[in-house]
């Protein structure tokens, strides 16, 4: 077949240099690999720095919000200079540059947030005035709103400086993603896995997605064997609610689809950015219907908050 990459002609990955953005680029190659009987040669992983990697003494929102892991590789794409890039989904604005469309989505890994800490076995067990260190915006405003009684500090840098940061004594406890912890094979660093029902996670929290220029056919068919339907439907939904709130880094947005058979259920959460207040909805319907209840649910929760709510935003 004339669109299939090899050795003389590789299929060029970009992604983050990260331990996980790597572990994430290889599972991508892997599936296509098995999925065309492809050696290892037949693709070239590129690195490439992002905003979000060169600086890390500030917090996200303070520096742009979502875009700053996905910008550079976006512009390498458009440049030709790689073939596909492979992102966390989580990471990715709602909409895409003008030329360039995600086609491919990976099985989805586990959607919880982990707790994660040297002492205390669940959130629940952290003492009164406990340090939990986190660069999520999200994960912030839901613990506050939990347990008003924490401190919140800043956190950031792959899952190998947090644990140096706890181990300084700088937080008492933080979250980590289990679909990173997974991928990168240290689960057993997750003292508890908190349950979706207690901590919606992020949008698309646990997917890879596959970014390609929009109109590279050849790209395109090579990857149609590895897209999953059932993440594809759920993400469809969930990106449809933030698309609709207009969500970045900058906003305090959770949001899971699960799918039962031929039917999706729809959960969005929105918060004040300094835990005070927090409002949820669901919908239920066929899946031929995600990104309508996506967009259905995000104009009903906006609604329900009124101007105020979205004032600090």
């Amino acid at each position: 077949m004339d669109h299939l990459p090899s050795p003389d002609r590789p299929l060029r990955i970009g992604t983050r240099g990260s331990p996980l953005a790597i572990a994430q680029a290889h599972e991508t190659r892997a599936r296509l690999m098995a999925a065309h009987g492809l050696p290892e040669e037949a693709f070239a992983t590129v690195v490439i720095t992002t905003t979000g990697d060169r600086v890390q003494d500030r917090s996200l929102s303070a520096i742009g919000g979502k875009g700053l892991f996905t910008k550079e590789i976006e512009e390498a794409l458009l440049r030709d200079e790689i073939d596909i890039a492979v992102h966390s989904m989580k990471d990715m604005p709602a909409e895409q540059p003008p030329g360039l469309a995600i086609t491919t989505l990976l099985p989805r890994e586990d959607v919880r947030d982990a707790f994660v800490s040297l002492g205390d076995d669940t959130l629940l067990t952290l003492p009164e005035g406990a340090v939990v260190g986190t660069s999520s915006l999200r994960r912030r405003a839901q613990l506050i709103h939990r347990r008003p009684d924490l401190r919140t500090v800043e956190f950031r840098g792959n899952v190998q400086t947090r644990m140096r940061k706890l181990t300084e004594g700088v937080a008492d406890a933080t979250f980590l993603a289990m679909a990173g912890l997974k991928r990168l094979g240290m689960l057993e660093l997750t003292r508890h896995p908190v349950d979706a029902a207690d901590m919606l996670p992020a949008i698309a929290q646990g997917a890879i997605g596959i970014e390609q220029r929009e109109a590279d056919a050849r790209v395109r068919a090579l990857l149609e064997p590895i897209h999953d339907a059932e993440t594809g439907h759920r993400l469809a939904a969930e990106r449809a609610f933030l698309r609709t709130l207009d969500g970045s880094c900058r906003t305090p947005i959770a949001g899971l689809a699960e799918l039962s058979g031929g039917d999706l259920h729809l959960r969005g959460e929105i918060l004040r950015p300094d835990g005070s207040e927090a409002i949820a909805g669901e919908r239920r319907g066929p899946v031929s219907d995600a990104g309508t209840m996506g967009t259905d649910l995000a104009e009903e929760l906006r609604a329900r908050a009124g101007k105020d709510f979205f004032a600090d935003w």
